[in-house]
C-alpha cells in the first residue's frame, strides 16, 4: 500500500471554464483569417487571466488556466497529432428523455500518428507564472483516442485499437514528464469513457463500433496507470457521464460495475474525481468502500449542467451519507464536471459558474 499523501484543499474545480464571449469572437475571427496569431494569442492571455481570478477570488487554492486554450477538453491529445481525417468517425449515442440522439465525430485516425507539439505546457507556463495559487494541468486518458478510431477507416494504420491507446499513453508519458520538468505537481486525467461502461446500453454501442469494454477495463486501465507513473506529481483521475446538458447523458448507472476493477488497476492514482450530482444517473455511495485506504476521493455533488444553485444542506447531507463508507478526512468537493468541455458548450452563465465555484470553496470550508 502506497503512503497516503495529505490533500492541499478539499475545494476542488474539476477543468474548463466558460469560455468569454470575446474569446470565441476572436476564435472565428482567427479561423477567418481576419486576426493574427499574436494578437489571438493575446486574447487568450486574457481569458487565462480571468479564468484564474474567477478561481482564486471564489478561495480555491488549486487552480488550473480554465482551458481557454483548447477547442475541446481532449485538444492535448486529439489537437497534437497528425494521421487525422475529416470522414465520418465513432458514433455517441446520448440517452434523452425522448429516447436516443446520436452523434458522429466528423474525424478518424488515417494514419499513423505524429505528435506534432505540446499543448500543455503552454498552458502550465503561462498559468504558472500568472497564478498565485498552486496550478493544475488537465490531459485526457489515452483510451480517449478510441474515439477517432474506426473499424471503417482506422484499421489501415492500427487494425488493433489498442496499438493506438498505446501510442496515445506514450505521447501523454512525454507531456507529463515535460510538466514535471516544469514545476508541476498536480496532473488530472480525464477519462469520462471509464464511466459509460457502468451502462449495459452504452457499453453494447461501443461494442458496435469495435471498442471491446472488457479491453478498456484490463489494457485501458493499464496504460491509463502507466501514464500516471512520473516521480513527484500527484495525480488524479476524472470520471463522468457526459457533459454540456442535464437533458441528456451518455450513461446511466452506479460506480459498481468498474469500482473494484478500477481501483485495483490504478494504484499509481492518488486522487479520484468522481461524478455524483444526480443520484438517478450515479447511484449511490457505496462503491466508494472499494477504494484502497491511501487514496482520495472528491465527490462532485456541484452540477454544471444547470444553473440552479445547491444548498449548503443539501450538499452537507451527502457529504455525511458518503463518508460511510470512505473516511471523512479523504473526502472532498468539487464541481461533478468542467463548466465548458467544449468551447462553446455553455449551459449557464459566468455568474452562475462563479457562485458554484463559491459553493464549493465554502462547503469545504465548513466541513473540512
Amino acid at each position: 500500500m502506497q503512503t497516503l499523501r495529505p490533500s492541499p484543499t478539499h475545494a476542488h474545480v474539476v477543468g474548463s471554464l466558460i469560455r468569454p464571449s470575446f474569446l470565441l469572437a476572436a476564435r472565428e475571427r482567427l479561423a477567418a483569417g481576419e486576426l493574427d496569431a499574436t494578437a489571438f494569442k493575446a486574447t487568450e492571455d486574457r481569458a487565462v487571466d480571468m479564468a484564474i481570478a474567477v478561481q482564486e477570488g471564489a478561495g480555491l487554492i488549486v487552480v488550473n488556466d480554465g482551458e481557454m486554450r483548447r477547442g475541446h477538453f481532449s485538444a492535448p491529445l486529439t489537437e497534437t497529432i497528425t494521421g487525422v481525417s475529416p470522414v465520418t468517425g465513432f458514433i455517441h449515442k446520448w440517452h434523452t428523455a425522448e429516447g436516443t440522439e446520436e452523434q458522429t465525430i466528423p474525424v478518424a485516425i488515417t494514419d499513423r500518428l505524429i505528435r506534432t507539439r505540446s499543448f500543455v505546457t503552454e498552458e502550465y507556463a503561462y498559468a504558472r507564472g500568472r497564478a498565485r495559487a498552486r496550478v493544475k494541468a488537465t490531459l485526457p486518458s489515452p483510451t480517449m483516442i478510441l474515439y477517432l478510431w474506426s473499424r471503417d477507416h482506422s484499421r489501415g494504420a492500427y487494425d488493433d485499437p489498442f496499438d493506438l491507446v498505446a501510442e496515445a499513453a506514450a505521447m501523454l508519458r512525454a507531456e507529463i514528464a515535460e510538466l514535471a520538468r516544469m514545476g508541476c505537481t498536480d496532473v488530472q486525467i480525464d477519462a469520462p469513457e471509464l464511466t459509460f461502461l457502468v451502462d449495459p446500453q452504452t457499453r453494447a454501442w461501443q461494442e458496435e463500433e469495435g471498442i471491446p469494454a472488457e479491453r478498456i477495463l484490463t489494457e485501458g486501465l493499464d496504460l491509463l496507470n502507466s501514464v500516471a507513473d512520473v516521480p513527484g506529481v500527484e495525480f488524479g483521475v476524472h470520471l463522468c457521464r457526459g457533459n454540456g446538458s442535464a437533458e441528456r447523458w451518455l450513461a446511466k448507472g452506479g460506480y459498481d460495475a468498474i469500482a473494484k476493477t478500477l481501483f485495483a488497476r490504478t494504484p499509481n492514482i492518488d486522487t479520484y474525481y468522481l461524478e455524483y450530482d444526480d443520484p438517478q444517473l450515479t447511484g449511490t455511495f457505496e462503491p466508494l468502500a472499494d477504494a484502497p485506504a491511501d487514496k482520495h476521493i472528491v465527490l462532485g455533488l456541484v452540477s454544471t449542467k444547470k444553473p440552479a444553485l445547491e444548498t449548503v444542506q443539501e450538499l452537507r447531507s451527502r457529504i455525511a451519507e458518503a463518508a460511510k463508507f470512505y473516511p471523512l478526512e479523504q473526502l472532498s468537493l468539487s464541481t461533478q464536471c468542467g463548466f465548458a468541455s467544449r468551447g462553446d458548450a455553455q449551459p449557464m452563465s459566468e455568474s452562475d459558474q462563479e457562485a458554484k465555484l463559491r459553493l464549493v470553496c465554502d462547503v469545504a470550508a465548513e466541513v473540512w
